[in-house]
């Protein structure tokens, strides 16, 4: 079965950046404070006084968090068709990131199997590294689309809640397009929310 992971290194903490936010996508385009993608059909407003994603950084990080993954669960997961689309911060705890990846589908209920596939490579990453989560599936509806959402909790050692993590995802144009909001405080969240869900498709 092929593993779409898409946001899976979400908890994977990015640096910002204050350089041509064009030059840290592979697909789509910032004009001034808004993002729009082609491909997805998607535009979003970054807020302001948040700060584009490097993509040096985020890509070093990236790549750490995958071989987290992969020792985790024992895979050989290859990310090199993943797309970065927008990604914007306030600090480290509190960031907004996007992607996609072609994904097709090639015998009915492959994608559902795949979400929950998903799900399990993600708690197996965190427990296999010694951190405590818990995790609730639902539904979500932004704009006239439909995600698939995935709320993790994220403790420290002493059981103090570290991080929110809502990772959406949905098949989109022939893509699989994922989502993560990552949060500790309300004011933050409030505005990652405010953005997404105000955000429109196509």
């Amino acid at each position: 079965m092929k593993i779409y992971l898409l946001s899976v290194l979400a908890f994977v903490l990015f640096i910002s950046c204050k350089t041509d936010p064009n030059k840290q996508v592979d697909e789509g385009q910032v004009v001034e404070n808004t993002y729009h993608s082609k491909e997805i059909g998607w535009t979003i407003e970054i807020p302001e006084g948040w700060n584009v994603t490097q993509r040096e950084e985020s890509q070093a990080l990236e790549d750490e968090g995958l071989k987290a993954v992969n020792e985790a669960n024992g895979i050989d997961y290859d990310i090199s068709s993943l797309k970065q689309l927008i990604g914007f911060q306030k600090d480290k705890f509190h960031m907004f990131g996007a992607s996609s990846e072609k994904f097709e589908i090639e015998y009915e209920g492959e994608y559902e199997e795949n979400k929950k596939l998903v799900k399990q490579v993600l708690y197996n990453t965190y427990v296999s590294n010694g951190i405590k989560v818990d995790t609730v599936s639902s539904k979500a509806r932004i704009d006239n689309l439909d995600f698939d959402l995935f709320k993790i909790t994220v403790y420290d050692p002493k059981g103090n809640i570290l991080l929110y993590q809502d990772l959406y995802s949905t098949l989109r144009n022939g893509l699989e397009f994922g989502v993560n909001l990552n949060y500790i405080n309300d004011k933050e969240k409030n505005e990652l929310m405010r953005v997404w869900k105000n955000s429109k498709f196509e």
